[in-house]
């Protein structure tokens, strides 16, 4: 059945469903198939971690060989032929050939990239659920609330500012009068270098824009602060409302209002009066850009850095497929045990600190054999920790007592 209630501002929705409680051989069938997806995800874990050290150690590896090969630029204004081909390190403002403009709000910016977020008003929903037992079936109660008014970005879409090449396009909201989108400048350069597609990707430190020195652009349209409101009052929106603000990344000319250009600093190819992908003897590429003006060691210590978190990331994420894995396919003993309260809770405890125990030791052999090829010595080692979470696992096992 379903309630419906109204406390003030904040709108309630309950609904409750019942079940019967589901017998011994439905709980098994359940498990079953719970244990072909603890299979599943047991195995993408050895996949995962044994493919991550490979990529860690292949990343460190074409960064020291970039360290060792990279020339810095005296002049970024001028292209020498003696480093075509070669690893480049150069930094400076960036500059683009024309500004982006949005003509629907009489907007435009000398920058890389241009945002116009668009978002809509319109009810937020809380979801809360909870299950329990009465009279032998299985019910569960969810609450739906109502809150006030909220932004919420309709959908966003990226085009090239000449060619106007849409992607992902919601066909749904396609006839919306106004449309979320960013605008990228086709030709980005740093002095007499122009960046290739994959640097300026990495242009994406958005800040939001002042629009305080602009004037409303349409009869039906108004701003307050930093945002252009498309409702008859924005101190009291109603559902369909528009809230439409921009972003801009990479300032690339001296703005009266923003200030001065930013400057990043490159690290790639040399192609021409291009920068492209370096592709490494390690089999990785070099195509490398940051925000403000960083040395070679800067660079490559922010690069190291960043190598280092995801290599530790992604073994963290190895870890627990592998853990979670084997808590679904161990979960039949708990469910053949389920009508023994006191046996069920002694059982879950164990499975837990047996998926715990595995988990570990697996994770750290598969770790090892990714080194293996690498580096040997610290192989062996991490052989030798891996049984260690076993080890101590048994000696907390007290002995059986001698008869």
């Amino acid at each position: 059945f379903q309630q419906f209630s109204d406390t003030g501002s904040r709108k309630e929705h309950v609904k409750i469903t019942s079940e019967p409680k589901p017998g011994f051989l439905e709980r098994l069938s359940e498990t079953s198939g719970g244990m072909l997806i603890g299979l599943v995800t047991f195995l993408l874990a050895f996949y995962l971690l044994f493919t991550n050290e490979g990529r860690a150690l292949r990343t460190a590896k074409s960064l020291d060989e970039g360290l060792s090969l990279v020339v810095p630029l005296d002049s970024i204004h001028s292209i020498s032929q003696q480093n075509e081909g070669r690893l480049v390190h150069l930094a400076g403002a960036l500059s683009t050939s024309k500004p982006l403009f949005d003509p629907s709000y009489g907007l435009s910016i000398q920058a890389v990239k241009l945002k116009r977020n668009v978002e809509m008003y319109q009810w937020v929903e809380y979801e809360d659920s909870k299950e329990y037992e009465e009279n032998g079936e299985i019910k569960k109660e969810t609450k739906y609330s109502y809150a006030e008014w909220s932004m919420e970005t309709l959908y966003q879409r990226e085009f090239d500012h000449n060619s106007g090449t849409n992607q992902g396009l919601s066909l749904f909201l396609s006839a919306m009068a106004v449309e979320s989108f960013t605008a990228v400048s086709s030709n980005v350069q740093v002095g007499s270098f122009v960046l290739s597609k994959g640097l300026v990707d990495k242009i994406d430190d958005f800040k939001q824009l002042s629009l305080s020195h602009l004037e409303d652009p349409h009869a039906d349209v108004t701003r307050r602060g930093d945002y252009f409101y498309h409702s008859d009052n924005p101190r009291r929106p109603e559902v369909g409302d528009l809230r439409v603000s921009f972003f801009y990344a990479g300032l690339s000319g001296d703005d009266p209002h923003l200030g001065s250009a930013a400057k990043v600093t490159v690290v790639a190819r040399q192609r021409g009066d291009q920068l492209v992908p370096y592709h490494t003897k390690s089999g990785d590429v070099l195509e490398i850009l940051y925000p403000g003006d960083l040395s070679v060691e800067e660079v490559y210590q922010k690069e190291q850095e960043g190598n280092t978190m995801k290599t530790w990331a992604l073994r963290a994420a190895g870890w627990l497929s592998m853990f979670v894995g084997i808590s679904l396919m161990t979960r039949i003993f708990y469910t053949l045990v389920d009508w023994f309260p006191v046996v069920r809770d002694l059982v879950s405890v164990g499975l837990k600190a047996f998926a715990l125990c595995v988990a570990s030791s697996l994770s750290l052999l598969t770790i090892a054999v990714g080194w293996l090829f690498y580096r040997p010595l610290w192989a062996l080692l991490l052989a030798l920790l891996s049984a260690l979470p076993i080890l101590v696992a048994r000696s907390r096992v007290p002995p059986k007592k001698q008869q």
